[in-house]
């Protein structure tokens, strides 16, 4: 996995989500989330020296630590008492994206665009929110962030829609586009002309 794009990717997710910008630690890359269940996390693109030490001396939950690899490799880095999260898939776009599906009749797109973020919401014809998501770019990369369709309106293209109408907004029509899919979302991408670039494991200390 090229750190450029691990970097990329990790810079504009922190501007979608008004985080600090990542810096580099222990061979990695750290984003001081300050969150209450997230307060920290580490991003590496291989396993290196750092990530093990990471692993010896951080022992509460809180703090992530994510490697562009499986999980088993993640593990092996690690002391015992760490565990894993679901695994994630880094993804690329295709260079020629796939043709948008018009909306269903009555659902309503709307797009808002403030400080390199832009946010998409597509509305049910009961005005109940029937799709979402977010992009960013930075570092030279384009990223998609929290694709979301409630599940009483998937299989209806509104995922397709919301990801055509962040495109739009891209300032470099040329940057990569990236994401970090669920097992269940690489599937998806896959069927949109989407490559794994790399497993994107992520590991925790385990509650007591």
């Amino acid at each position: 996995m090229s750190p450029a794009f691990l970097y990329g990717w990790l810079a504009a997710r922190s501007i979608a989500r008004g985080l600090p910008a990542p810096v580099a630690d222990h061979g990695g890359f750290r984003v001081d989330t300050g969150g209450e269940v997230e307060i920290r996390r580490w991003a590496f693109p291989e396993r290196c020296a750092g990530l093990s030490e990471l692993g010896r001396t951080l022992d509460a939950p809180g703090h992530l630590l994510k490697l562009c690899g499986s999980g088993e490799a993640l593990l092996a880095a690690l002391p015992s008492r760490w565990g894993l999260h679901e695994p994630g898939y880094f993804m690329e776009g295709p260079a020629i994206p796939s043709s948008p599906v018009a909306l269903p009749a009555d659902y309503a797109l709307q797009l808002d665009r403030d400080a390199g973020v832009s946010r998409v919401t597509i509305l049910a014809p009961d005005g109940g929110l029937a799709a979402s998501g977010t992009a960013s770019e930075a570092a030279d990369v384009f990223i998609y962030d929290q694709i979301i369709t409630s599940q009483e309106h998937r299989r209806k293209g509104l995922g397709r829609a919301v990801m055509a109408a962040l495109r739009d907004a891209k300032a470099d029509p040329a940057a990569p586009e990236l994401l970090v899919a669920t097992d269940e979302g690489r599937a998806l991408y896959s069927t949109l002309g989407w490559t794994v670039l790399s497993p994107f494991a992520t590991a925790e200390v385990a509650f007591a």
